[in-house]
């Protein structure tokens, strides 16, 4: 794992170690939200109109299946913690089923994430798919990690196994992504409503993304 974050949430190096308790004092206060990890404050990159659309689309797809069940759809405003690396955070969507664990002293960071949803770019794709699903991994409670692009048609699902996480990838419009952790059921074409992009790419398929 890299401790740095991905160049897309990079802004100006820190000039001092920042504690935990620091970052979450500033950023209580703070008109924009950044990320922190490692005693150094990270500004998130601003969401574009595709990114704004899909993941209105997710939160309501998800959040209107969940109902009346035992599990919540969080909104981007929550911020999430990953207990086993430090790293503080802002997920596009989360989906928490059970009793919210908060960290002590605060109403606004998660631990106990059930499902984890990023809409990714070009330039933050890498980090997503990579040192921040290494981060999102150790997270006990995390069944599925879901990855929407924004910039072609595909939803990446990683879903825990006993021996990794399994990988579902569906590109093609008439193709459904289930999440068994919560289930739910999601069509692409519902997914990518009001979003403008080229032709679907590859077909679905699978395969094993062990740890």
């Amino acid at each position: 794992m890299s401790d740095n974050l991905s160049e897309a949430y990079m802004s100006t190096q820190p000039k001092h170690f920042v504690t935990p308790e620091e970052y979450l004092e500033l950023e209580r206060k703070a008109a924009s939200r950044s990320e922190y990890f490692h005693g150094a404050i990270y500004a998130m990159a601003g969401g574009s109109l595709e990114h704004a659309v899909l993941t209105a689309n997710m939160t309501a797809l998800i959040g209107g299946q969940l109902r009346g069940g035992r599990c919540r759809a969080m909104s981007s405003d929550l911020r999430v913690c990953v207990s086993a690396t430090g790293l503080y955070t802002y997920p596009d969507l989360t989906v928490v089923c059970g009793k919210p664990e908060l960290l002590p002293g605060g109403s606004d960071t998660l631990l106990n994430p059930t499902v984890i949803v990023e809409v990714h770019s070009p330039s933050t794709e890498g980090y997503d798919r990579g040192d921040k699903f290494a981060h999102y991994k150790t997270i006990p409670s995390l069944q599925q990690y879901v990855l929407v692009a924004q910039h072609r048609i595909q939803i990446d699902v990683l879903t825990r196994q006993n021996d990794g996480w399994l990988l579902t990838t569906a590109s093609q419009t008439d193709q459904t992504v289930r999440l068994e952790s919560i289930a739910c059921e999601l069509a692409v074409l519902d997914v990518y409503e009001g979003v403008e992009l080229p032709s679907p790419g590859l077909s679905h398929k699978q395969s094993s993304a062990q740890s």
